[in-house]
């Protein structure tokens, strides 16, 4: 079998086998294949793209490429959600506590952000204490005991698609259904998930500007979830604004507290239901998606879930004591208010600029290289169709400098106000099948 054979193979739009996609992973995997002929193969998948089945495959071969692992252990049916990305997303810190307190197992494998804010490891290393790299078997013994454990993702994991993403960054081959679906899908199969939820966002805070792409890449990964014998649901939701109303680390970990409360914002607070009344299905907690949204009410409304935060939090080291007092997390040096220049509507929040504005405070990284700074970020108080009096504060900065001209120039370019403006609606679809 040879490498040539098989970039023309595709180029001709003909579909590649089982073995032939296996070659070719191996083969760049261990270094038998040069960078040069990859790049001409995943252009001709940009062009031509694959069959589901083909997707399937490529999937199952970057999974088993490294590290699979091993959660056979753990009690239950293990549940795992995804999102492809957006500004102010902190559902999974309500999330894994929320659907653990009704019983579902989530035992979750995150990673650090690049971009806009940080990941789902930054915001909870802002918890004093907290640990995101523990043992194997802490790890099955706290998702066991206590049905939820969120740690980092293991450096072995799915390695080819580290290779093959870092190759599709400069190839101008990173906007291809297949190599997205597979990229994202190996490294959920490959962390041992048996179900997955995924959340597809749109706009433009979204990795996918339009809806259509959106819905293509969603169907993909469901059917390569159901190919691959992983129980896989999607949501459709919109990015055209920030989620939520905190953007950065401590705020968002404040964000999550208030929400468990059910003191949040309510798009914030619709998300987790919605996604987190998928999770409850697939661990076959609940028969429908109604009894299972029903169940996570009442644990949200009784404590249960916000008891069950305190618990991941103190069994992975962190001061559970922050439940309590979540102010004490807000220890930036300078709180600066963004006044309206104008009364009216607000017609417009640009979500990934007001993401940029908060890296440039320090909350997201721009290389690998970067430190997060966990106390920086941007509290909205006007979202999308809210009234505004000139002078009237559109949202908080916490900065650590007061030097931040340029972050407000930013901000105020993205931010328009008019006559008239509407929420924009939350959930565009839901994929099943």
């Amino acid at each position: 079998m040879r490498m040539v054979d098989l970039i023309e193979k595709k180029r001709d739009g003909q579909v590649l086998t089982d073995e032939e996609i296996q070659f070719i992973i191996s083969g760049y995997t261990k270094g038998d294949i040069p960078d040069y002929q990859m790049s001409a193969f995943l252009m001709t998948i940009f062009y031509k793209d694959m069959t589901d089945e083909e997707i399937t495959t490529l999937t199952l071969a970057m999974a088993n490429s490294g590290e699979m692992i091993d959660l056979s252990s753990i009690k239950g049916i293990k549940v795992d959600k995804h999102s492809t990305g957006g500004v102010g997303d902190t559902t999974t810190l309500i999330l894994a506590p929320l659907v653990a307190s009704v019983g579902a197992s989530v035992a979750k494998m995150s990673g650090r952000g690049l971009g806009y804010t940080g990941g789902t490891l930054d915001k909870l290393e802002a918890i004093p204490g907290f640990h995101v790299e523990i043992p194997d078997a802490e790890f099955i013994r706290f998702v066991n005991e206590s049905h939820v454990a969120v740690i980092g993702q293991s450096g072995d994991l799915a390695p080819a698609d580290k290779k093959l993403y870092a190759l599709r960054d400069v190839t101008a081959t990173v906007n291809s259904i297949p190599l997205i679906a597979s990229s994202i899908m190996s490294k959920k199969i490959a962390a041992g998930a048996d179900a997955i939820v995924l959340d597809v966002t749109t706009g433009e805070g979204a990795f996918m500007k339009n809806i259509d792409e959106a819905r293509r890449l969603a169907e993909t990964m469901v059917r390569i979830g159901h190919l691959a014998n992983r129980q896989t649901m999607a949501v459709i939701s919109d990015m055209s604004q920030p989620l939520g109303e905190a953007i950065g680390n401590s705020l968002e970990v404040v964000e999550a507290i208030e929400t468990l409360q059910g003191k949040g914002p309510e798009d914030l607070l619709e998300m987790c239901y919605i996604l987190g009344s998928q999770m409850v299905v697939l661990a076959k907690k609940a028969t429908t998606l109604d009894d299972a949204r029903e169940m996570l009410k009442e644990a949200l409304e009784s404590g249960k879930a916000l008891e069950k935060f305190r618990e991941m939090i103190r069994n992975q080291g962190g001061d559970d004591t922050i439940i309590d007092a979540p102010e004490r997390l807000l220890t930036a040096k300078y709180q600066i208010e963004l006044p309206a220049q104008t009364s009216g509507v607000v017609q417009k929040l640009v979500a990934n600029e007001i993401g940029i504005a908060a890296m440039l405070l320090g909350a997201g990284r721009a290389t690998k290289e970067d430190e997060v700074d966990h106390a920086v970020g941007i509290k909205l108080h006007k979202k999308v169709g809210m009234a505004v009096s000139s002078g009237e504060s559109l949202l908080t900065i916490y900065s650590n400098s007061d030097s931040i001209d340029h972050v407000k120039e930013l901000l105020y370019k993205n931010i328009e106000i008019g006559s008239s403006g509407t929420e924009p609606e939350l959930i565009h679809d839901i994929i099943t099948a």
